[in-house]
């Protein structure tokens, strides 16, 4: 049975749109300075042109991780690993692969959340999957289900079941393996997302085969291929053509059957995919097989050669059982030796790896049940020689035990009440900065309404009043420019007072959302002539934010831009809002002088403090990379 739909995941951050225009990127990419922002770019890019140009992506993912590396940015050191597999796997470069993917791993269990953690046991299990180490796979997947689970992100639990039902197919439980993958394609379609529809079909459509509906199977392949056209995602393609070639296989239809695998075999060739071509000659000799064709052996061959490379155990198994069939019917009875003990040496290699397992687990219970035994025949004698002194052991016994279970529950709920306690506090603490940052938005709210309807409707009817004074004096040339000065400073006055107000209760923010009002804050600055401000969004159109985030957002961005203004004394700042999964991330960077970050640690200003609470309410995380002379970069991620 060939390889089913296993699956990766990009990493945090890096979530990329295919739809960008190369020539964009490649334009971005020529002006980027070496930040955090150049190591997207060099991930997007590489991903952009990772289809067409594999060699050319590897380039970009290294440069994009030698640059973090220099920067000292963990997250983009982990990224590498994630894009850089897939070009890998897709190699079929299994061990190199899991080397890269055990490395990132390491690395976000000491920088990663419980996304970045369910994306590295993702992958890791992914790897073992593929080498057909099923038990390693199941660990690992499972292992990123309890991250999954704690923030119940539901693209990534459905990737789990995909890759589980797969487990559970290679395992020879296709009914179990059909649960999962109906259970995985459910979530796709609540997600509406044509890449997770394509993979869960893929595996539903294997156990379909396994169960012998074999046109229920070719029904999902036309799906998939489908969506590959749409996607443009060669992967798959391939897996509808050798799933419509097995298939037509299954329902006996052999011209129909050798025409998709030798299109499998051209394609996956164009495509450098060498585990589909291994999996296309495997098809095509049971094919050939089946009706007795000579040209079996060639297809056999040749798929042993790539099972070989690739380290493709159970698939190079089955090829060494189908060239003794082929050797012994076609009278090559050496040969159908030959092959035969090549079979059984592995087969015998697969299964004594699970002997062992049970062997050692017979031999433990056996040990267990002998020092049992021996146990028993010592209390026996004890019991004959003194009655009474087993019934003061026993009762010692039981009360050391009571004793031990008292002490025990009387500790747990010691530490389930400090729990309790601790847990109330931040809840106390977190009520208290809400209505802190409430009642300070309550507060610019009314001043600002203040402010426009008040004083300003009493400074525009002044105005007034002096126009029509102006009609009914009779003023000397130099009265009359004092005067018009006096009106001009009285407008200066109005505009200055509606951009106070204005700042201080958005009303684009309410009536657009985050988006508008940040893109609209910062041109403004930038018209200002102040600061040169660049605001970048990606993923942010379309996408409502709560109103209470998006207004703190807002205000941790003002503060982050004046700061730059006050204190960086810089020429430009780069604001940048990126939406991905549920992970809003808010980079701000400048081009100033640049401090000593330890300073943060004692920083007695009002001005950090204030993010630093709203980033606590939202329990989010904010991060601050810089050096004296190195400029400011500053990085936020917020949970939606």
């Amino acid at each position: 049975m060939r390889k089913l739909a296993i699956l990766l995941l990009l990493c945090t951050g890096y979530a990329f749109a295919r739809a960008q225009p190369i020539d964009s990127l490649q334009d971005l990419l020529v002006r980027a300075k070496k930040d955090t922002n150049a190591v997207f770019l060099y991930y997007t890019y590489g991903h952009a042109i990772e289809d067409e140009q594999p060699d050319s992506a590897i380039y970009y993912y290294k440069k994009a991780k030698q640059l973090s590396e220099d920067l000292g940015y963990k997250k983009g050191i982990a990224a590498f690993s994630s894009n850089y597999i897939v070009v890998l796997n897709r190699r079929g470069q299994f061990r190199e692969a899991l080397v890269v993917a055990e490395e990132a791993l390491e690395l976000y269990q000491e920088i990663g959340n419980d996304y970045d953690l369910a994306t590295a046991y993702m992958n890791v299990g992914s790897e073992w999957h593929y080498l057909s180490d099923y038990a390693q796979a199941a660990e690992y997947y499972l292992l990123s289900k309890k991250h999954a689970e704690k923030i119940n992100h539901r693209s990534t639990l459905r990737r789990i079941n995909n890759n589980l039902a797969a487990v559970f197919l290679d395992l020879n439980d296709y009914e179990k393996g059909k649960q999962y993958a109906e259970a995985s394609l459910q979530i796709a379609k609540e997600i509406n997302n044509d890449y997770a529809i394509a993979s869960s079909q893929l595996n539903l459509a294997s156990a379909y085969m396994q169960l012998k509906q074999p046109e229920k199977a070719f029904e999902l392949y036309e799906d998939v291929e489908r969506i590959g056209h749409k996607l443009n995602d060669y992967t798959f393609l391939l897996d509808a053509l050798l799933g419509k070639g097995d298939a037509y296989a299954a329902m006996n239809n052999v011209l129909q059957a050798k025409l998709y695998f030798e299109k499998t075999i051209t394609f996956s060739k164009e495509k450098e995919a060498s585990e589909y071509e291994m999996y296309a000659h495997m098809g095509m000799a049971d094919l050939l097989l089946k009706i007795k064709d000579p040209a079996a052996g060639n297809y056999i061959l040749q798929g042993m050669a790539i099972a070989q490379k690739q380290e493709s155990r159970l698939e190079l198994k089955d090829l060494y059982l189908k060239a003794s069939l082929f050797n012994e019917s076609s009278g090559n009875l050496q040969k159908a030796l030959d092959y035969r003990k090549e079979f059984e040496l592995l087969n015998d290699s697969l299964i004594g790896e699970k002997s062992k397992t049970a062997v050692a687990n017979l031999e433990a219970k056996y040990e267990f049940e002998k020092k049992d035994t021996r146990i028993k025949l010592q209390q026996e004698q004890l019991k004959q020689k003194s009655t009474l002194n087993y019934v003061l052991i026993g009762s010692a016994v039981a009360l050391t035990i009571i004793f031990l279970l008292s002490y025990r529950n009387y500790r747990h709920k010691q530490k389930l009440q400090q729990a309790r306690i601790d847990e109330l506090e931040i809840e106390k603490q977190l009520t208290a900065t809400e209505a802190v940052l409430k009642g300070e938005e309550q507060e610019r709210i009314r001043l600002a309404k203040d402010l426009h309807d008040g004083l300003g409707g009493m400074l525009s009817g002044i105005k007034h009043s002096l126009n029509a004074m102006k009609g009914n004096f009779i003023m000397t040339q130099e009265t009359t420019q004092d005067f018009e000065r006096s009106i001009d400073m009285l407008d200066s006055s109005i505009k200055e007072m509606r951009r106070v107000a204005h700042n201080m209760m958005p009303e684009i923010l309410f009536k657009y959302g985050l988006n508008a009002a940040v893109k609209e804050f910062c041109n403004e600055i930038d018209r200002s002539g102040v600061i040169h401000v660049k605001y970048q969004a990606i993923g942010m159109n379309g996408h409502d934010i709560e109103q209470t985030t998006a207004v703190t957002v807002y205000r941790i961005v003002q503060e982050l831009i004046n700061n730059a203004i006050k204190h960086a004394a810089a020429n430009q700042v780069v604001v940048q809002l990126q939406l991905s999964e549920q992970l809003l991330s808010v980079t701000v960077e400048d081009d100033g002088k640049g401090f000593d970050t330890t300073l943060l640690q004692r920083a007695q200003g009002i001005g950090w403090s204030n993010i630093q609470n709203r980033v606590d309410f939202l329990k989010g995380k904010i991060d601050v990379n810089s050096a004296p002379g190195s400029g400011t970069s500053v990085l936020m991620e917020v949970g939606l």
